[in-house]
């Protein structure tokens, strides 16, 4: 099969792929404004505060908001729960991405397999799995393992479409192809379908990222003794707005460096499957 590589990797530039966007060029101008634009705000805010126009005790202030995020971290006592999150969060993405990506390649190779779970996979993306939340901390208890089956069920479903919906869009011919050229299921496994999946599995990433935080977060929420999700509760109860806005702006922050991390890890992955 060493002798086809070259041909097999020409080949599979025929295949169909997810439509990807065109290369973004660096304008420094574009961040300088949009901080521009945050600053600005923030100003306005604190501002409107400072002169009444704006309650406090709803809406509390940057300045308020700054010095309470001093303070969780300084004092040490957000660790315990941001490591909480990251760790429901994190667990429930890659499970769900490792089964989700495992049982859409065998609904696409397999119709049985497709006739019987697309349906189940259709009704379970109709319904808001957030609500599906509370039965799964009845069933699970509060630790840990009900917040990572929350994130787990929100990711599952989106990356079993995704490789699913990947794989069929494939070009057939290509496969038979690479049969032609002596290839065999590995073969076609990583110059055709892999390839071909990349594009909707990592357009999808950045989604499922959100969805993991959220039913990490929702869980806490609802019922846990840390966690982000269990700082807001805490805050909403005891009416501490300057301490919801901060978790808030935690949880953006976080959210948007695994954003950063992503991106970068696209980028690698897109120059690899058009070397392939």
């Amino acid at each position: 099969m060493a002798g086809n590589e070259s041909a097999l990797g020409t080949t599979t530039e025929t295949g169909t792929r997810a439509p990807q966007r065109g290369p973004r060029s660096f304008r420094p101008g574009i961040g300088v404004a949009r901080w521009l634009v945050l600053l600005a705000l923030l100003a306005l805010w604190q501002l409107g505060v400072e002169a009444g126009a704006i309650d406090p005790y709803f809406y509390s202030s940057p300045r308020e908001i700054g010095q309470t995020l001093i303070e969780l971290f300084s004092g040490g006592r957000i660790w315990e729960h941001l490591v909480a999150t990251l760790q429901a969060a994190v667990l429930g993405l890659l499970i769900g991405f490792v089964l989700g990506s495992l049982l859409g390649w065998l609904a696409a190779r397999y119709r049985w397999i497709a006739e019987f779970v697309e349906p189940v996979m259709t009704l379970l993306n109709s319904v808001p799995r957030i609500v599906v939340t509370p039965m799964i901390i009845l069933w699970l208890g509060i630790g840990l393992e009900s917040k990572i089956a929350a994130a787990f069920l929100l990711v599952f479903v989106v990356i079993f479409f995704s490789v699913y919906t990947g794989i069929r869009q494939v070009n057939r011919d290509l496969v038979d192809r690479v049969r032609i050229l002596g290839g065999n299921e590995r073969d076609i496994l990583r110059h055709v379908y892999v390839p071909s999946v990349a594009a909707y599995v990592f357009s999808s990433l950045r989604l499922t990222v959100g969805f993991a935080f959220t039913g990490a977060i929702v869980g806490e929420y609802m019922a846990s003794s840390r966690g982000l999700g269990y700082l807001l509760n805490f805050a909403q109860n005891s009416q501490n707005a300057a301490l919801m806005l901060s978790t808030v702006v935690i949880i953006m922050v976080v959210i948007m460096g695994i954003f950063a991390l992503l991106s970068r890890v696209e980028r690698r992955a897109m120059v690899w499957r058009d070397e392939h």
